[in-house]
């Protein structure tokens, strides 16, 4: 059964670390099933929080070891010419429009008896409030795209509530499955100590990442000693760098594909962002132990309990104050946020438990036979 993580029951000992209720000591992977083949389809292949998280999946050796095969296909956007495929479960990355209604219409069509996922990677209700101009109709659209999906998996629980809420998606047919990469090497590094000195902002350049509302509050800050390190590339790289003109203090690094070097080098992450289904890269800082401070939208607000800074406001002055309270205090990641289980051990249990439900619904563990395992 589909179900928000944070509803289903987990029994453990007082005094154990916090623990997500999808990582539990599940029944040895052979009591369940054989190995099995999931086919994840995307028709994005440009750098970015999808491509990093289907690339984890792939290559996970968590997820290696339940003895699944996950494989990643990308194809054109717009394509009708899917035909019968392979795989015990597909899930789709695709993305959802009248002009891709097509696609996932055939999807189905082609492949009547096996489960089909749909992860929503992209829609939320700031998406809804800021660029919609004509509601019913895209509502029509996602309830139709839906529909054709024997489960919908949001990418953070706030998106989950938006989905259900609006009467998206069926509650038992929806599952959140925060967005995941490796944080291994991240948490390594090591922990910054001080007063925050140098900022970044990381992403794609778009006005959907809100960074005009960061620049603009930097430079409000009169310490010169600050600095603000803009790393990608995008189509508002031309607007940031006139809007950042006069301003030795921030530099644009372009692109950089090592994310230690990046979080390596900075004591603190700025995620001003419009809209933001999850927010990967708030989860790549806080593993990293860098301070975050985010704008209370969308799927960046699950980064709260993590340790993340919220802000309700996108108003440059409350982002310069708040950018000027970082450079006078030396705020640190509270010790409660801290667990032994580590996001990638989530996640894979979360796949693999959803896996299990569409495969072999009748052989998966119930939710008390789960809470007796994890006592």
């Amino acid at each position: 059964m589909g179900r928000f993580a944070a509803d289903v029951p987990v029994r453990r000992n007082r005094d154990a670390a916090p623990i997500h209720p999808y990582c539990i000591n599940q029944p040895p992977r052979s009591r369940l099933m054989t190995r099995r083949t999931i086919l994840h389809l995307c028709d994005d292949q440009t750098a970015g929080g999808v491509t990093r998280v289907l690339e984890h999946l792939t290559t996970c050796p968590i997820i290696a070891a339940s003895g699944d095969s996950h494989i990643t296909k990308f194809i054109s956007r717009g394509t009708a010419r899917l035909g019968r495929l392979k795989a015990d479960v597909i899930v789709s990355h695709l993305s959802v429009s009248w002009r891709m209604l097509p696609t996932h219409i055939t999807l189905r069509a082609t492949n009547p008896t096996t489960p089909l996922v749909h992860v929503e990677h992209s829609y939320t209700q700031s998406f809804l409030d800021n660029n919609v101009r004509h509601e019913g109709r895209f509502k029509t659209l996602l309830r139709t795209v839906y529909a054709l999906y024997d489960r919908i998996i949001a990418v953070s629980f706030a998106q989950g509530r938006w989905l259900t809420d609006a009467r998206l998606v069926r509650p038992r047919l929806l599952d959140v499955i925060q967005s995941t990469t490796s944080y291994k090497d991240l948490r390594a590094l090591p922990a910054r100590s001080g007063p925050a000195r140098i900022l970044a902002l990381i992403g794609r350049l778009d006005r959907q990442k809100g960074f005009d509302t960061a620049i603009t509050a930097f430079r409000q800050t009169p310490n010169p000693k600050l600095r603000l390190r803009i790393y990608g590339n995008g189509p508002e790289k031309n607007n940031l760098t006139q809007l950042a003109l006069g301003d030795a203090r921030i530099s644009f690094e372009g692109h950089h594909s090592d994310p230690c070097e990046i979080y390596g080098s900075v004591d603190a992450v700025l995620m001003p962002s419009r809209r933001e289904a999850f927010g990967l890269v708030a989860a790549e800082a806080l593993a990293a132990r860098r301070v975050v401070l985010a704008h209370k939208v969308d799927g960046l607000a699950d980064h709260a309990e993590c340790g993340a800074i919220m802000l309700a406001s996108e108003d440059p002055v409350v982002w310069a104050h708040a950018i000027e309270n970082l450079t006078h205090t030396a705020p640190k990641l509270d010790a409660s946020h801290a667990s032994a289980t580590t996001p990638e051990q989530i996640f894979a249990a979360a796949w693999e438990h959803l896996i299990d439900t569409l495969c072999h619904p009748s052989k998966v563990p119930t939710k008390h036979e789960y809470n007796v395992l994890a006592t």
